[in-house]
């Protein structure tokens, strides 16, 4: 059961009310102080007068009610839903929150994190977390687990993986002291693979990956499945296990396509195209990424995924009259883009190439050198530093600007270097 002075104090804040507010006619501010900082057990009456004020009933005949409503609605969290369901759910379950005292509060509290995360709302997902700082000292461990793991769902998105990492260790360390249910178990090891992947620690990704496919395998949950295989056959691909890596895209794609899952099919067609490219096999990596690109119904980060890969294997074979082509429909595409920041490596990628196709080889060093790859080491995109500074060094290196070729393939293996950590 939630601590009682822990739900005043968030009831309280929630409605923007002050401890003087909540505390007049009824007891001292010291007073109401120590109840919500659990300091001291308040009679009941003193219990319904606070309530009372915050518009609450102190009433547990819903418990089982709201209960029941929760888990419906932690589930559509994880899977494939329409949101527009999700948040209508949400609205049910914060009506009956806003009127009565439950034990369910806290973990729906905590999974706010994830809905707004859910929603693209990162705001208000940072804003909930500090919210709910104040009083996770209260927390028990299943509300713990929970709140570890989806604070690691947000540095996640910020990008800061290794905070990400250390907040899902510490909701792992709580798994033996809490019931889950093996499939929130299977999540959390999916999760925890795919940001040891996002980290580069490849053998701890296909570690973690195959303990939550064996769960995802018995459940016949076959979109998690295909999750899975994405990241095995990235992992794979990493360490020139090729044959195994194509194995597990293939199984991917088979299931993407089964679950008619048009991001999965989107994602596995980008991934088996860059592990074609790896090998050198540009025919089998064109195909693929013309398999996203020719999708209408293809979101635009993956088309511009897709042109962006184009682009540079098109290049690669020296065919610059399709590199054109895929600068100009990456152009076209731009022309969709409503935030120019979430999307600014695509608009260098496109410039770097169309500068070079047009030889214009003074811009091209001035974007790459003072804008495209400062960029990337700010991002510590060291893949793309790879690619776009053995361009640069390649290009250096064949008008006989030997020093700066130098310098930029040392930039090149400076980042061989921060991604070999397997």
């Amino acid at each position: 059961m939630i601590e009682i002075g822990s739900f005043i104090k968030l009831q309280r804040t929630k409605q923007e009310m002050t401890q003087g507010d909540l505390a007049q006619g009824i007891v001292s501010l010291s007073y109401l102080s120590k109840i919500e900082n659990l300091k001291t057990e308040a009679s009941p009456e003193i219990i319904q007068m606070l309530c009372t004020r915050l518009g609450i009933q102190v009433d547990n005949s819903l418990d089982s009610t709201i209960n029941e409503k929760c888990k419906q609605w932690y589930g559509m969290l994880f899977e494939v839903n329409d949101k527009k369901k999700i948040i209508t759910t949400y609205e049910e379950i914060q009506t009956l929150m806003d009127s009565n005292l439950t034990e369910s509060l806290l973990l729906f509290e905590i999974h706010k994190i994830r809905y707004y995360l859910v929603l693209g709302d990162f705001d208000e997902a940072l804003n909930k977390i500090n919210e709910l700082k104040e009083i996770s000292g209260t927390f028990d461990n299943l509300h713990l687990y929970y709140w570890y793991k989806f604070r690691g769902n947000y540095s996640s998105s910020s990008g800061e993986f290794n905070q990400a990492m250390r907040m899902y260790k510490l909701a792992e360390e709580k798994i033996n002291k809490i019931e889950i249910t093996e499939e929130e178990l299977a999540d959390i090891q999916y999760i925890i693979a795919v940001t040891h992947s996002k980290l580069r620690n490849t053998l701890e990704a296909i570690e973690y990956a195959d303990k939550a496919l064996d769960i995802f395998m018995k459940q016949y949950n076959f979109l998690r499945c295909a999750q899975v295989h994405n990241i095995m056959g990235i992992s794979y691909r990493r360490i020139k296990m090729y044959d195994k890596a194509i194995k597990n895209f293939n199984l991917g794609l088979h299931l993407g396509k089964l679950n008619n899952n048009r991001q999965l099919i989107q994602l596995t067609n980008q991934n088996l195209g860059h592990l074609y490219s790896t090998k050198g096999e540009s025919k089998e990596a064109i195909k693929h990424f013309r398999e996203v690109l020719d999708d209408e119904r293809a979101q635009l980060l993956d088309h511009l995924n897709s042109v962006a890969s184009l682009v540079r294997e098109y290049y690669n074979i020296k065919d610059f009259e399709q590199t054109s082509k895929a600068v100009k429909h990456g152009f076209q595409l731009t022309k969709q883009i409503k935030n120019v920041e979430q999307y600014r490596i695509f608009y260098y990628i496109l410039y770097t190439y169309d500068y070079l196709l047009k030889e214009d080889y003074e811009k091209f060093e001035k974007l790459t050198i003072q804008e495209f790859i400062p960029y990337l080491q700010k991002h510590k995109d060291f893949v793309n530093i790879i690619i776009y500074s053995e361009l640069l060094a390649g290009h250096f290196e064949g008008i006989n600007k030997y020093k700066d070729a130098a310098k930029y393939y040392k930039v090149a293996n400076f980042a061989y270097e921060q991604i070999t950590n397997i």
